[in-house]
């Protein structure tokens, strides 16, 4: 976990990627993330998130800007940089017909650990990541949840001081998502600084000390979960349309006593109150006498969807699927 006294893990200042044509994939944001935190780095496909961790990952340079990692500049000291930090990404590579061991021990030869060192350290990562019992039986029977843990041991084997996940859980079934959380947990409670790009808001909420959202190549909001859903300041009512002209609709709630924004959605406003639950009253009546037949309403305190929802204008793309999985 973060505090304040510790040194900073990752910076970049002013950090922009623009590729051919003149595609400004990431323009010029900063960010500084504590040693021992866990961060979120959240944003809709398309925004820069894969960019931005690639620059930091020494896999593609920076147009313009700085970056720093583990004290260690991206550009100057590259090699430095990949040899203090840990990978996993989004698409597993792992030999089908390798045991679990076995990779883990080829992995540590890789980075120098090798003999009995390379024999302890593998075992000691199956132990950490729950995979003991499956030690020694071929990675293609490995589940989709145990291929992801299994990638993450690798990407610890050389016990990095900041490591880069991207999308963790992605295509997991809510069970194996759970396990990586505690996964990761166990990681970063072992003083490891984890940077983690997801689609799944709860999972930044659980896991992370704070977030960063880019939409658009830029930072739009960043601060710990609860200081942004406190900043919303206001209840969130959720109007089902159910067939309902959405722009009747927002019509008829215009000039409602306390309303501060009005977000469409596929199907739905979402209405930004001061209260919530004094609205619904007001907002029944004015339906009623426009004659508009809605949906269900229903009001909530804010959650790092509508911080989302607030910042860029749009919900992110991984939600739906996440609640789908989830009933």
């Amino acid at each position: 976990m973060r505090t304040e006294e510790q040194p900073t893990a990752i910076a970049a200042m002013c950090l922009r990627r623009t590729f051919k044509g003149g595609i400004e994939a990431v323009r010029d944001i900063d960010l500084a993330v504590s040693a021992g935190e866990v961060f979120g780095f959240l944003g809709p496909n398309g925004a820069g998130k894969t960019t931005t961790v690639r620059m930091l990952c020494t896999l593609l340079p920076p147009t313009s800007g700085s970056a720093t990692v583990a004290g260690l500049d991206v550009v100057g000291d590259g090699a430095a940089v990949r040899r203090s930090i840990g990978v996993a990404l989004q698409e597993i590579g792992l030999d089908p017909v390798q045991t679990g061991r076995e990779l883990l021990e080829l992995q540590c030869g890789l980075y120098g650990i090798t003999g009995r060192s390379g024999r302890e350290r593998a075992a000691e990562l199956l132990e950490l990541l729950g995979l003991t019992d499956a030690a020694d039986r071929r990675t293609k029977t490995y589940s989709g949840g145990m291929k992801r843990r299994l990638d993450l041991a690798s990407a610890l084997v050389h016990s990095p001081q900041v490591l880069f996940l991207d999308e963790p859980t992605t295509g997991l079934d809510p069970a194996s998502r759970l396990t990586v959380w505690d996964e990761v947990r166990r990681i970063n409670a072992s003083g490891t600084t984890v940077f983690l790009t997801t689609q799944y808001l709860e999972e930044a909420d659980k896991l992370c000390d704070r977030v960063a959202i880019i939409d658009d190549g830029r930072i739009v909001a960043e601060g710990t979960p609860e200081r942004l859903k406190a900043e919303m300041g206001h209840d969130v009512v959720s109007v089902s349309l159910n067939g309902a002209d959405p722009d009747a609709t927002q019509s008829a709630l215009a000039g409602l006593p306390g309303l501060e924004r009005v977000m469409p959605e596929p199907g739905a406003l979402a209405l930004y109150v001061a209260d919530g639950a004094n609205s619904i009253a007001e907002i029944v009546r004015r339906l009623d006498r426009d004659r508009i037949e809605v949906g269900a309403i229903s009001v909530a305190r804010p959650s790092l969807d509508d911080v989302f929802l607030n910042a860029t204008g749009r919900r992110l793309e991984g939600q739906e699927q996440s609640q789908e999985a989830e009933q």
